[in-house]
């Protein structure tokens, strides 16, 4: 799996972070995993005319020492589609962003 993984967390960053996520995004039946939606204004075309598949997200699974998003683009309301892809460089390059911007914001220096 391709991912972006932010790992040595310090248990403090590590709380710091789980209720920042908990706070701005839904989290999944399993334990860590919360999802992130991606910014409608950078889905492929594909991604952009399944309107039925939409919201798409990122997975972002927290763990104790680590952050890991994961690059595939996922969809909660249908899981075998071929809107469902790995990220181009610009959803990754966004991706990569946002993340860095929260761990600024949070003041978490991995």
């Amino acid at each position: 799996m391709k991912q972006y993984v932010i790992d040595e967390l310090r248990p403090k960053d590590y709380e710091t972070l789980k209720a920042y996520l908990k706070e701005h995004y839904s989290s999944s039946s399993v334990g860590g995993i919360f999802w992130i939606p991606i910014d409608t204004n950078i889905l492929t075309p594909v991604q952009a005319e399944h309107v039925e598949c939409q919201p798409f997200y990122f997975a972002a699974d927290l763990e104790p020492n680590f952050l890991a998003c994961e690059f595939l683009i996922r969809t909660k309301s249908n899981v075998h589609c071929n809107c469902m892809a790995y990220a181009t460089q610009t959803q990754r390059n966004w991706l990569i962003s946002l993340v860095d911007s929260i761990f600024m914001q949070l003041n978490i220096l991995s």
